[in-house]
């Protein structure tokens, strides 16, 4: 992961990455922000995965090591300024949109619940804080 200048800090169960239960024959114990990890979707032209919420906007993960993961909000192309582009018309240009201030997935189309969608950024840090522990006011 690159150097970010937003972070965030979220509880450590939203980033964890689960295990497979071959009884279930599912992921257990994932947090939403890992389950939303989308990169190998978006470069395969397939749908985002469903996307996580934070202080009421989506989001989509682009990177996680389970202690931070990297996230870029989602929003309908007509509350997007600037360009748009696939994952192929990104790359096309060989690595300069890996030097967009806003992140490399700034502006990417992707698909998410049957829509033409836009990541927007700038890419946040999404880190360990603190877990929540119980109400307040248990004795």
């Amino acid at each position: 992961m690159g150097e970010i200048s937003n972070e965030i800090e979220v509880s450590p169960s939203r980033l964890a990455h689960g295990q497979w239960c071959y009884r279930s024959n599912k992921t257990v114990g994932e947090g939403d922000i890992s389950a939303s990890y989308s990169a190998d979707r978006i470069g395969n032209d397939e749908p985002v995965r469903k996307p996580f919420t934070h202080e009421g906007q989506k989001w989509v993960c682009t990177d996680s090591n389970g202690r931070s993961a990297e996230g870029y909000r989602v929003v309908h192309p007509s509350c997007f300024e600037g360009g748009t582009y696939t994952y192929t018309e990104r790359v096309r240009g060989g690595h300069n949109g890996r030097r967009d201030v806003n992140g490399f997935y700034h502006g990417m189309r992707v698909r998410n619940a049957g829509e033409i969608m836009v990541l927007c950024g700038p890419e946040t840090l999404f880190v360990e804080g603190i877990e929540p522990q119980g109400d307040l006011f248990d004795f």
